[in-house]
């Protein structure tokens, strides 16, 4: 299948959620996500294409394993995109994204309810 075809293919069976004026959110961390990968792209650190490459490639795999269908992980498949695209360039490592993602999730646990969750809160930070 060439790449139109297969962006085709993908845009057939994976609703992007969005309505007239363009994407839309269900929660914040969505879009936070979407504008890091938009201002990452500006920023040079990737290209267009190299972006639709990646995520095609998470939307195909998702797809294949019955996810996707109905567009309630597309936010999710944007996250690992964008993981693997960075871990590709050699910008992280998988060891390091999950070193932060354990601290962000200390860090929540450590956070009072109703305070915003910063690193800073990681009792393990800074050890």
């Amino acid at each position: 299948m060439n790449r139109p075809d297969l962006v085709a293919a993908l845009a057939a069976d994976t609703p992007i959620p969005r309505d007239a004026d363009g994407p839309v959110f269900a929660e914040p961390w969505q879009a936070q996500a979407f504008a890091l990968v938009v201002a990452l792209q500006n920023k040079g650190v990737f290209t267009a294409d190299e972006w639709a490459q990646a995520l095609g490639a998470e939307i195909a795999e998702a797809v294949a394993e019955g996810g996707c269908r109905d567009g309630s992980d597309y936010y999710e498949r944007w996250c690992e995109a964008l993981e693997h695209l960075l871990i590709d360039k050699g910008l992280t490592s998988h060891a390091g994204v999950d070193a932060l993602a354990a601290s962000w999730a200390r860090a929540a646990e450590a956070t009072p309810h109703g305070k915003p969750i910063m690193l800073e809160n990681d009792p393990e930070r800074g050890r």
